[in-house]
């Protein structure tokens, strides 16, 4: 099933796509993703029913797509999780995974601008799995942690690379407003046979940036989950982004920054495709600026 969050007709749903039109989660089920993610495997199968019956149909075409998560508890990365991605930078292979935090308010949809700041023009991509946990839970092995996912998604890991390097906890340079494109939608996690053997390519405009596999990841989902939950609660809706492979902008050369006018694309098997243009920050967004 995929699950989208949307708006139409003013109000914030939720729904299934089906065909290329959305079946809406209707008046019965939570009508936003976090509570309806929290409702568990009931929700799941009314909303199943739902489509089975042959109910309400909305053409795609006809809301504004929201990220499928549009303000996660949590938004964690991972960095250096791709061997490739080690070898470009030179650094070693973490012998724990390096996690960081997205502040929420990055968050933006399939179709959304990425603005680059004018602080900096040093803005770069980063194309990766993630995974979306269902389940309130701590302390999940390995074996089990599959149990806790509700499903995938894509995330562009947007960094502003100069900032980055300020702090060594890389909050700031991850964190700028719009730099967190997540969607189109929710995969759930019984359609995806295998998250560790699916193909990730990243574009900007025509050119083929990163080309990489899930299973080259270090830290797979599930140890993930094991590592995480030794430390906290993880909660439905909070996003767990899982590092980039080869082939970000700062290690081209000349560097392969993003530049207004041009657009990401970032595909993985089996959940579709992520494309966000990219916008020099418009002045409403300036700090200080009326309105």
């Amino acid at each position: 099933m995929k699950l989208l969050s949307y708006k139409y007709v003013g109000q914030v749903q939720v729904g299934a796509l089906v065909a290329e039109q959305i079946v809406p989660a209707g008046a019965d089920l939570p009508n936003n993703m976090l509570d309806f993610l929290a409702a568990g495997e009931p929700a799941k199968q009314a909303l199943q029913k739902l489509i089975d019956a042959g109910g309400k149909r909305i053409p795609l075409s006809a809301v504004q797509l929201l990220a499928p998560i549009p303000r996660p508890g949590k938004l964690l990365g991972v960095g250096l999780n791709y061997a490739d991605h080690i070898g470009e930078t030179g650094l070693e292979k973490p012998e724990y995974p390096t996690f960081f935090t997205k502040q929420s308010t990055c968050v933006i949809a399939n179709g959304d601008a990425i603005h680059v700041p004018p602080v900096s023009d040093k803005v770069d991509y980063e194309g990766e799995l993630a995974f979306v946990i269902g389940k309130r839970c701590k302390h999940v092995p390995v074996e089990q942690a599959h149990e806790v996912i509700a499903g995938y998604t894509i995330c562009n890991d947007v960094t502003v690379r100069d900032w980055q390097q300020r702090t060594p906890t890389w909050t700031l340079g991850k964190s700028f407003d719009t730099h967190g494109p997540l969607g189109p939608w929710l995969v759930t996690a019984d359609e995806i046979a295998d998250p560790h053997n699916l193909s990730l390519k990243t574009w900007v405009d025509d050119e083929l940036r990163q080309n990489g596999n899930t299973s080259e990841m270090i830290f797979n989902c599930y140890e993930l989950i094991a590592y995480l939950t030794q430390v906290m609660t993880l909660e439905p809706g909070d996003v767990i982004s899982t590092g980039t492979p080869a082939g970000v902008g700062v290690k081209m050369k000349p560097r392969g920054y993003l530049k207004p006018g041009q657009t990401v694309r970032i595909e993985i098997e089996g959940i579709g495709s992520l494309s966000n243009p990219v916008l020099a920050e418009p002045e409403h967004f300036l700090v200080g600026a009326s309105g």
